[in-house]
């Protein structure tokens, strides 16, 4: 699969993107209700529209598989969608992300552990914790660095 860029950030892109974003949530953000999915998927559908670099994958069949933003060397969203989860997909965004566009950082929800063993593995390390996140909700956030 190769990653494309996402220039034209159409209805039909913004909301295929939504579709993947809130199955990928629901399979690994297990910590988080259906009202906390309903109220911060506003403010997704806000970061594809608004991140500088938005790149993304589509399957075998034409749809998104997964999907990463970019922002300021900072990997500020990587999704997989659950049926290519394990596909290596990931670890193939991570490269991308830091061949071409110089990552060295990520945040990840502490409670997605898999999330934060998956980033360990690709060499980022712990460098500090916010007890909230960005909007104030009470999930910790850990800022990891290349």
């Amino acid at each position: 699969m190769s990653i494309r860029t996402a220039i034209d950030r159409t209805g039909e892109l913004i909301n295929e993107l939504l579709t993947m974003w809130e199955a990928s949530v629901r399979a690994t953000h297990s910590f988080l209700t259906d009202d906390d999915i309903i109220s911060i998927k506003p403010y997704a559908e806000q970061g594809f529209i608004g991140i500088s670099n938005l790149v993304y994958t589509v399957d075998e069949t034409g749809s998104i598989s997964g999907f990463m933003g970019i922002e300021n060397g900072k990997i500020e969203m990587l999704f997989i969608h659950p049926p290519h989860r394990g596909t290596g997909l990931g670890k193939n965004f991570i490269h991308h992300a830091l061949d071409v566009y110089k990552v060295q950082f990520v945040d990840v929800n502490e409670q997605n552990s898999q999330a934060v063993g998956f980033y360990r593995h690709m060499g980022f390390e712990i460098v500090s914790r916010s007890p909230l996140d960005d909007a104030g909700r009470p999930f910790p956030i850990l800022h990891m660095k290349k």
